[in-house]
């Protein structure tokens, strides 16, 4: 059970380490590098605007993905979605600029961002899974506390992002921007290595081995859009915590440098937020195996709404320390106490069939809705309101709010049986196995 969450844990560190390298980078520079001839404003949104591109494919790669786990297993979809990220990251770090190549520079970003996309579309739900039904056979009733291992891949990608990032920001301006910003995506080739030998180790689902028999004729997909309740509320649910992961991340990084702050200054305060979600991310999730996924997750929207105003008022203060403490009670308690719960409460929702599929659409289309956009209208919205963070904190409030109301309204799953053959909660159960 250990190698599987270590294997859950090293796979979405590398995916998150690779996707939020570009959303880091795309803040500080490729606004300049890749669409030069664009207003700093106008250029600053096109790069976002690729940002968003990568989160576009990710349903698209949950449900791709999705199908050949379902159909073929977890593990060989978890070894093909990490090689996918690490080279498509490691072919970013080798693109040559717009001054090189015109726009055929910022046409293979987005390209490769694509790719990113969907790689990561299909990571998670596997990942997740792997750790959930492993868990299931071992110990169900702490199935909360084994998936935070690969809820941690996100705040740890984070920290080795941005500690990267910090690093290499230090260089000479013209040094970081003709060589420095394309190491933290050579990076990713060594971490590509290190969690693709521990993968190979793994053995294949319990659950899908047991139910390979009795896959449906049709394709998951359609079986899931069949009921599609539980992806429009995974989809509803998951909102809040990905608009304040994005918001408080990639854009917050863009948005303090643009008042006044240094770079270093803000990766920093990035960095230490993601180090207290290393701590608060499980605590939180194995509270949930005690008191339900629904109170906790409730909790942690009802406190990011309470500070979507005051995160923005101490950012806008001018104050290092005050920023931190911004970002600590943002990103690292607020958003990471939704985030923490929500592999086990996704994994629970969906039978052991359609789980790959139904798990990664809810979750990928939630970051497409919560974290994709937010940045572009964000950005969009700062330019066409003279730079007033009015407009930041609503987005926070109102994706909070959406998870708060959901999560409010959903029936509770701690206690199900995953093994239930069913293909989703709205599916009747045979006698003897709750639905």
């Amino acid at each position: 059970m250990r190698r599987v969450a270590l294997s859950g844990l090293l796979g979405t560190t590398v995916e998150f380490y690779d996707f939020l390298v570009y959303g880091t980078v795309a803040a500080l520079v490729f606004g300049d590098l890749f669409f030069p001839q664009a207003d700093p404003a106008v250029g600053t949104i096109a790069a976002f605007g690729t940002f968003a591109a990568g989160y576009v494919a990710r349903p698209l790669g949950g449900i791709v993905f999705g199908h050949f786990g379902d159909r073929l297993g977890r593990k060989s979809m978890m070894l093909l979605t990490m090689t996918l990220m690490g080279c498509g990251s490691f072919l970013i770090g080798l693109l040559p600029t717009y001054d090189a190549i015109g726009v055929w520079a910022p046409v293979l970003l987005v390209a490769l961002r694509v790719v990113q996309g969907l790689a990561i579309g299909g990571e998670w739900g596997g990942a997740t899974l792997m750790v959930v039904e492993h868990a299931e056979r071992v110990q169900g009733s702490r199935r909360g506390l084994w998936s935070s291992s690969t809820q941690l891949g996100a705040p740890l990608g984070s920290v080795l992002s941005t500690g990267v990032v910090t690093l290499v920001s230090t260089l000479p301006d013209d040094q970081f921007r003709s060589w420095g910003w394309r190491v933290p995506f050579l990076l990713s080739f060594v971490l590509l290595g290190v969690g693709l030998f521990v993968r190979l180790r793994v053995a294949e689902s319990p659950l899908f081995t047991e139910g390979r028999r009795e896959v449906s004729a049709r394709p998951p997909i359609f079986e899931v859009l069949r009921r599609p309740r539980p992806v429009l509320l995974a989809c509803c649910v998951g909102i809040g915590a990905f608009t304040a992961q994005s918001l408080l991340t990639g854009f917050m990084i863009s948005y303090a440098t643009g008042n006044g702050y240094s770079r270093p200054q803000v990766l920093t305060a990035v960095t230490i937020a993601s180090c207290v979600a290393l701590v608060v991310l499980p605590t939180a999730s194995a509270l949930t195996d005690r008191v339900g996924r629904r109170p906790v997750v409730l909790a942690g929207a009802v406190l990011s709404a309470a500070l979507a105003f005051p995160v923005l008022w101490l950012v806008d203060s001018g104050s290092p320390g005050l920023l931190i403490l911004a970002l600590v009670l943002g990103h690292g308690i607020a958003q990471s106490t939704m985030y923490g719960p929500l592999g086990a409460l996704f994994s629970e929702m969906f039978g052991t069939k359609v789980r790959y599929t139904g798990a990664s659409l809810g979750y990928q289309a939630a970051t497409l809705v919560g974290a994709g956009f937010s940045p572009l209208i964000a950005t969009s919205l700062l330019a066409s309101n003279g730079g007033g963070s009015t407009p930041v904190s609503l987005l926070l409030c109102g994706g909070a709010l959406i998870t708060a109301v959901t999560v409010w309204r959903m029936p509770e799953t701690h206690t199900d049986t995953l093994g239930t053959p069913g293909l989703s909660r709205d599916t009747p159960a045979p006698e003897g196995v709750r639905p």
